[in-house]
């Protein structure tokens, strides 16, 4: 499958050649397949909020090259609007950039801009609204009468609209409360899986990166530290928590058996993946097999058996 993304030797200095110049990005590689839903973690000044600023042409690269779609993003600089609809992105607390006097006009302002018709306009406003789960009869009413997670889903909704083929959000769920934060993000993986938008999710809750993600892309300092899938980041535990990364709560359970001398994967990161392998290792109890963790030569007994 095509890369709807690339960077190539990305690299982005604030203030470049001032006394305060500060190096956000260094030398960052890395492609993202159409249709992928790619999880961003890092620790705070990694780089990842620098990084989506590149995804639209928000930020222009100190060196390097962004591609969108084949496309060199600043190859031209007077097309820089075309990548402002191919790539929406939404950014924290996006209700805070509510203006319009309905939710019907806030979520049809990114649409209207691009110059669509009053009927397909109306389409994508309905059709963004049901994917968010906002109901229909919110759409007349003011953004500011509602709760924090209708305006969230408001937002959201606003930059759906827009069909982008890319959709890029920094944390969408910060501030939310636990139903609001499973209702957003699930409405996130649904549009994700109906469209087949290339999602891209900056997450600090490696619990929701591992729930809603195919595929994991950590920085830290300023560079790529790893890239893969869901399955094969999180088997990495012990090497997220080394770069001051936390892993989900199932993750640090199945390592600390592990350290118990109990023979059980270190891949765990979902609690349905958890409840599977904890099934699986009953059965070959009952079957008789050990479950203990053969020790290393000359390691002295003491390790827990099962």
């Amino acid at each position: 499958m095509a890369s709807i993304i690339k960077a190539e030797h990305l690299s982005y200095v604030y203030n470049p050649g001032m006394p305060g110049a500060v190096t956000a990005l260094d030398d960052v590689s890395f492609e993202v397949e159409e249709g992928d839903f790619v999880g961003i973690i890092g620790a705070t000044g990694s780089g990842k909020s620098t990084l989506i600023g590149h995804m639209n042409g928000l930020n222009k690269p100190t060196s390097g090259k962004i591609f969108i779609d084949g496309r060199d993003v600043w190859a031209d600089p007077s097309k820089i609007r075309d990548f402002r609809f191919l790539t929406g992105l939404v950014f924290q607390y996006p209700e805070y950039q509510l203006f319009e006097e309905t939710c019907y006009k806030d979520i049809a302002f990114g649409p209207r801009n691009m110059g669509l018709e009053e009927k397909e306009i109306d389409r994508r406003v309905r059709e963004a609204a049901r994917f968010v789960g906002l109901d229909e009869a919110l759409l007349s009413r003011s953004p500011f009468e509602l709760s924090g997670g209708q305006k969230r889903r408001v937002a959201v909704a606003g930059v759906m609209a827009m069909e982008p083929r890319i959709l890029v959000l920094d944390e969408p769920a910060a501030g939310l409360d636990p139903e609001g934060r499973d209702s957003i993000l699930s409405a996130i993986k649904r549009y994700h899986k109906d469209t087949g938008t290339t999602v891209l999710l900056v997450s600090h809750s490696m619990e929701d990166i591992a729930r809603y993600a195919d595929k994991v892309l950590v920085m830290a300092q300023k560079h790529v530290a790893m890239y893969d899938t869901v399955e094969r980041v999180f088997a990495r535990a012990e090497e997220l928590l080394a770069l001051g990364l936390s892993v989900p709560q199932v993750t640090k359970i199945f390592l600390k058996l592990r350290e118990m001398g109990i023979d059980v994967p270190a891949d765990v990161y979902t609690i349905p993946y958890a409840v599977k392998k904890i099934v699986e290792a009953k059965a070959r109890r009952d079957a008789g097999e050990s479950l203990t963790l053969p020790r290393p030569a000359g390691e002295k007994e003491g390790g827990a058996g099962v």
